[in-house]
């Protein structure tokens, strides 16, 4: 199922004993354009720690109350290794995490899109080479925050077309497939849908994507309606329009 990434910004978490938390942000590894990591705001009950889980430990999700079950309980998370949010994620704290839980870091499959777009941690660039260099070594140059990177820019081969609104989610293996892109004032705020394979290069300093695809390119594709359901035909018009490999059904 495709769901917009920001309609889970806020659904609580629930243990087999009872809630954890609220999902707060999503890490995603730019390199494949998948979400590795929930992250969750535990609250008081944990001295509001932030905890993250990965998408392959939950076990039921429901949209209409806003809630996602995973089978631990409150005890594995309180005892889980702790991650300070304010630092990048490193390698370390990803393996302690999936030896402690007995996650597959293989979960999902491969599915590599190819990517240029190697770059500091999300927490984003340090103005001090050396720091940077520190960065680089202690947390996983691929790992994103969706949070950083709504409102990012975008811009086609001729021009600017609009910023980045929001992410198209495919919940079977949490793959990244769509940017939602408002046009803004260029094409009156209409919105579109760019696969991230169009990319070509992120300049995260200048919070700008940079396409392979032109303005008119953009500006007579299918336009996404978020009123009305994503299908196999809108997604075939659209592939078929920009010429992209595929079509997700």
């Amino acid at each position: 199922m495709r769901i917009v990434i920001s309609a889970l910004k806020g659904f609580a978490i629930e243990t087999s004993d009872g809630p954890i938390g609220t999902v707060v942000d999503f890490l995603f590894d730019d390199s494949v354009w998948k979400v590795r990591w929930l992250v969750v705001e535990c609250g008081s009950w944990l001295k509001s720690r932030r905890v993250l889980i990965h998408p392959s430990a939950i076990s039921y999700m429901d949209l209409d109350d806003q809630r996602i079950e995973v089978p631990l309980t409150r005890s594995q998370v309180r005892e889980s290794p702790t991650w300070l949010s304010d630092q990048p994620v490193s390698r370390q704290m990803e393996n302690n995490l999936y030896d402690y839980y007995g996650w597959d870091p293989l979960w999902g499959g491969s599915g590599a899109i190819a990517s240029p777009l190697m770059a500091p941690p999300y927490l984003g660039l340090s103005e001090n080479a050396d720091v940077e260099i520190r960065l680089r070594d202690s947390g996983d140059p691929h790992l994103r925050s969706y949070l950083e990177i709504v409102g990012y820019h975008i811009h086609a081969i001729d021009g600017g077309i609009g910023h980045i609104e929001n992410f198209m989610l495919d919940d079977s293996d949490w793959s990244l497939e769509y940017f939602i892109v408002d046009t803004s004032n260029w094409w009156l705020g209409a919105h579109v849908l760019i696969a991230p394979s169009a990319v070509t290069e992120i300049e995260w300093s200048d919070r700008l994507v940079r396409l392979n695809v032109s303005r008119e390119q953009v500006k007579t594709s299918p336009i996404w309606d978020p009123l009305v359901a994503f299908n196999s035909v809108y997604a075939q018009r659209l592939h078929r329009h920009y010429g992209w490999p595929g079509s997700t059904t």
